[in-house]
């Protein structure tokens, strides 16, 4: 019974990594060549997210469908992810331009 659970989160994990839109935008800004545009799409992609929720958690508030709950958990959990993505960013570069520095002397 654990070997079937452990399976299927892993099948389930495997197709959201693949499939949904914003784990795709993470793994392209982790690459080489999308790590320069980690911070600035982080800058954008955090209060767009924020906004969004917001946005959901008034409707709510207001009376609209209970459903829309699982969207502001979704962007909640996006912009989290953005912001670990930029920090990330920040460091690898500052870590990347470091040993750039030490090179030359």
């Amino acid at each position: 019974m654990l070997t079937m659970l452990w399976n299927g989160s892993a099948l389930l994990r495997g197709y959201l990594r693949s499939s949904m839109p914003t784990n795709r935008v993470v793994d392209w800004l982790r690459t080489p060549n999308g790590l320069k545009w980690a911070v600035p799409v982080a800058a954008m992609a955090i209060p767009s997210y924020l906004f969004a929720m917001s946005i959901c958690a008034t409707l709510i508030e207001r009376g609209g469908p209970g459903c829309l709950n699982c969207l502001v958990v979704l962007f909640a959990w996006d912009s989290i992810k953005f912001a670990v993505v930029g920090l990330w960013a920040v460091l690898r570069l500052s870590t990347m331009w470091l040993a750039r520095l030490s090179r030359l002397r």
